[in-house]
């Protein structure tokens, strides 16, 4: 008896349990589902700005930031309990954003007003708008944050933009509809999701040259680390499939179904679990990645796009 009232006693001490939280983007809706990762039910919707698209957590871990393309403004959630902390507006259409390796700049894709805007990191200074045709969507860093990479939907290429000197120092083409884009662990090769047709195009940036097409399905659109070091996987969403690609071999080993047009992804650190949202659908698929099998589906709102949670495999 005693043993159970001093149990008790530091429970309540303790605190309830926060469940730990994913966030995904309805891009339709201008909200975001919380879902309780524990009990896969969604708890809260919250409203953000127009067309949120995109979003990404802040270098030191602590916001969730929200593009809202449409309403020209980033939302910052806290990361733990997905309520908004503050809003930022006058950012104009940040449909994709990132922060360089360094931190030192924070780039917005403004995909319909064809350009990259280029802001300091600290205090979001803008530093240069540079003008791009046409559809500037998905950005990647190289390691080194010399540089950054965007796919231009409508132009067919993707564009380098040399950040010290905030300007374009190349454009290559790639094939219809570049999507997704990812650098490779050895910071050697671009992956380029190419949308319009059924591979993923192989980049030697340094060179400046496209070097291999990896075949996988129609409508590849955007790509999430699998946590190994050595595996990442792409949305073929045209194809309402997901494949596996091997970034040492650049071969494809495995391709699984996940219905619904699959988007953006989210995997577990331990690598077991794949949330992914279907663009189509109105719903979040949880895949058992290990079985390559669908196991539940979540409903949440229209078009849902980007998908977050803290405990995420990252590379």
């Amino acid at each position: 008896m005693i043993r159970w009232i001093l149990a008790a006693a530091l429970a309540t001490i303790a605190g309830p349990v926060v469940a730990e939280i994913a966030v995904v983007l309805n891009s339709g809706d201008a909200t975001v589902s919380l879902i309780d990762r524990s009990t896969y039910a969604e708890i809260q919707r919250v409203p953000v700005g127009k067309e949120p698209h995109h979003l990404m957590p802040t270098p030191d871990g602590s916001e969730l930031i929200v593009a809202s393309s449409a309403a020209n403004e980033l939302t910052y959630l806290d990361v733990a309990t997905g309520a908004v902390r503050r809003r930022v507006p006058r950012i104009d259409d940040p449909y994709q954003i990132g922060f360089s390796p360094d931190r030192k700049w924070f780039v917005a894709a403004a995909l319909r007003l064809n350009r990259i805007d280029l802001y300091a990191a600290d205090g979001l200074k803008l530093v240069k708008r540079i003008p791009l045709a046409r559809n500037p969507s998905h950005i990647v860093f190289d390691r080194a944050s010399t540089h950054v990479f965007v796919t231009l939907q409508e132009s067919d290429e993707i564009a380098a933009i040399d950040l010290a000197r905030a300007e374009v120092a190349w454009r290559l083409p790639v094939g219809r509809q570049p999507a997704g884009i990812w650098m490779t662990p050895d910071d050697r090769r671009l992956l380029v999701g190419v949308m319009g047709r059924d591979f993923v195009a192989v980049v030697d940036w340094r060179a400046r040259a496209a070097v291999k097409q990896i075949v996988t399905a129609q409508g590849r659109h955007n790509f999430r680390a699998v946590g190994d070091g050595r595996h990442v996987l792409v949305s073929n969403r045209a194809a309402n499939s997901i494949s596996i690609i091997d970034q040492q071999t650049l071969a494809v080993i495995d391709t699984f179904p996940v219905p619904g047009g699959p988007d953006d992804m989210e995997v577990s650190r331990d690598g077991r679990e794949l949330w992914v949202t279907n663009r189509w659908a109105r719903s979040v698929s949880i895949v058992d990645l290990p079985g390559r099998k669908v196991v539940r589906t979540i409903p949440v709102g229209r078009s849902p796009h980007g998908v977050f949670f803290p405990n995420a495999a990252r590379e």
